[in-house]
């Protein structure tokens, strides 16, 4: 049996390696699990010597198989609830990422069968996140971008938003901005502010830290 901490390190390696590609250097990990690197080194190699990580030195890490596997049940736990909190126990967006955090390691097998049959086997989560499959095959390389790396006359729709900062979270709810949200940028300030316009003719400003965590793709009439 798997710690709860270690399930914790092997899901951010995943997200990690899906954002950025591995290896995964220890300071990311640090980084977005709130660990001191020390820290993160030492549970690196109780991962390594279980056979769910491989690590390289001066380089960092990359999931072997199992511990892939290991990662992507964990995640489809988590997005699972994310989606049943706020489906059926009327939580909001912003309050489902701790809520699944605690419960995604204590769930049975048969509970996430019954959480995806009420859901009708969703694909995304509330914040847009793919689902990983029952099978727990890989998920599909994100094609999406930055807001932040867009510019000005860019149009686009909102794919996903990260779920990891509540009050990020009930800002964007309150303007109007989530998943399926379609907007044109129409300025982006020199000292990191991104304003958008939504179809309803609002304005609203973004500070680039709150735009790096929005992924987007083009509308689908331009991809067509």
């Amino acid at each position: 049996m798997l710690s709860d901490v270690m399930e914790d390190y092997l899901k951010a390696i995943y997200v990690l390696q899906a954002e950025g590609g591995p290896p995964v250097s220890t300071s990311a990990i640090a980084d977005y699990l709130g660990k001191t690197p020390p820290t993160v080194t030492s549970m690196v190699g109780k991962l390594e010597e279980r056979g769910l990580v491989e690590r390289e030195k001066y380089k960092g890490v990359e999931l072997t198989e199992e511990g892939e596997t290991v990662a992507l049940e964990v995640l489809r736990h988590h997005r699972l609830l994310e989606a049943y909190l706020t489906e059926h126990l009327d939580y909001s967006w912003a309050e489902v990422h701790d809520e699944a955090d605690a419960l995604e390691h204590h769930i049975s097998e048969v509970f996430e069968r019954r959480m995806a049959d009420a859901l009708d086997d969703p694909t995304v989560d509330p914040h847009g996140d793919p689902i990983p499959g029952a099978d727990l095959e890989p998920l599909e390389e994100d094609d999406s971008t930055r807001l932040s790396d867009h510019r000005e006359g860019d149009r686009v729709t909102v794919v996903r938003v990260s779920d990891r900062d509540e009050e990020e979270l009930a800002y964007l709810e309150d303007a109007g901005i989530t998943p399926g949200t379609e907007f044109e940028v129409v300025d982006v300030a020199p000292f990191g502010m991104l304003t958008v316009r939504l179809d309803d003719g609002r304005e609203q400003s973004l500070p680039e830290s709150v735009a790096g965590s929005i992924r987007v793709r083009p509308p689908l009439e331009e991809v067509a």
